[in-house]
């Protein structure tokens, strides 16, 4: 059960956070096929941590 709570919360603070990572890579631009690779992958990690992080008890307004 611990595991789990703290999974979910790893999901949810780098989900919260992630968005910063694309800085580096807009910024230096997406012109070939490998940083639109890396680009594609920084999406998909940040949408499962989005999905494994939803249910993080301290993402609820009370």
């Amino acid at each position: 059960m611990h595991l789990s709570r703290s999974v979910t919360a790893a999901g949810f603070w780098l989900g919260t956070a992630f968005p910063v990572v694309y800085l580096p890579v807009i910024v230096t631009g997406i012109d070939s096929a490998s940083r639109l690779s890396l680009f594609v992958a920084l999406l998909v990690v940040h949408a499962l941590a989005l999905v494994v992080g939803h249910d993080y008890p301290g993402s609820r307004s009370q």
